[in-house]
């Protein structure tokens, strides 16, 4: 029976959920001859020869830093992945054809919203990188207003030196979408001032190895309502299979 392969394109990936989730997966459904392999790469312009190179290649996901990068090798894009500027999951046709889509803006937006109260009017995007993108986008269909904030911030985005508790009391939902934190940089947590948290903030952190990262453990000190990124992969890697199978 020839293998049937899927895989995750990335840089330092060895940390991912993703084998381990599409493993189970496969075994669940009796699907033997599937295999989902990591591709861990230190430059995007790698990716064409493994494609090549993998037979019956059929679908990809895209991690950090290449969300955006990989944009200009594909054949074509859906008009959402297109809007948001990012792209975490590929078709790969028989005929070797790339499509991106993102299904991130997926999974956040049904992570977030059982959380959501009335007062969760306004939200503070830490990072401004691809997976940032989604996540304003889906900020945008819950009808929340938001703002980035970076390292270095300008007229239009927040620094975070900017945060202030004035800035706190106007936005509710503070969202970490860089890769601070992540194994094994557990210590690692953008700079913030955790004292401005309060049990009216929500804390959500795309990163989900460790469980708790140390900015949750800081956030949920002050009361806040804490949730990691898992779920949110487990619904974006759903929609990542549906896509595929279409």
């Amino acid at each position: 029976m020839k293998e049937i392969n899927y895989g995750l394109v990335g840089s330092d990936i060895s940390y991912s959920f993703s084998p381990g989730y599409f493993k189970k997966k496969f075994e669940k459904d009796g699907l033997k001859n599937y295999r989902y392999n990591l591709y861990d790469i230190s430059d995007i312009n790698q990716l064409p020869a493994i494609i090549a190179e993998t037979k019956r290649l059929r679908g990809l996901n895209v991690t950090i830093p290449y969300k955006e990068a990989i944009i200009p090798l594909l054949d074509s894009t859906s008009k959402t992945a297109k809007k948001i500027g990012a792209v975490n999951t590929v078709t790969v046709s028989k005929k070797g054809k790339l499509k991106g889509f993102n299904t991130d803006h997926y999974g956040f937006r049904k992570s977030l919203k059982p959380l959501l109260k009335e007062h969760h009017e306004k939200a503070l995007i830490l990072g401004t990188g691809g997976a940032s993108k989604a996540v304003a986008y889906a900020l945008r269909k819950l009808g929340i207003e938001y703002d980035f904030v970076s390292r270095n911030g300008d007229e239009v985005i927040f620094s975070y030196t900017d945060l202030d508790k004035e800035i706190f009391d106007e936005y509710h939902i503070i969202i970490n979408t860089t890769p601070m934190g992540t194994y094994p940089n557990i210590e690692q947590c953008p700079a913030l001032d955790y004292s401005l948290f309060t049990d009216k903030h929500i804390a959500f952190d795309l990163v989900y190895n460790p469980e708790v990262s140390t900015f949750l453990k800081k956030a949920g000190e002050q009361g806040a309502v804490t949730k990691n990124g898992y779920e949110m992969l487990f619904y974006q890697a759903e929609k990542a299979w549906e896509i595929w199978n279409k």
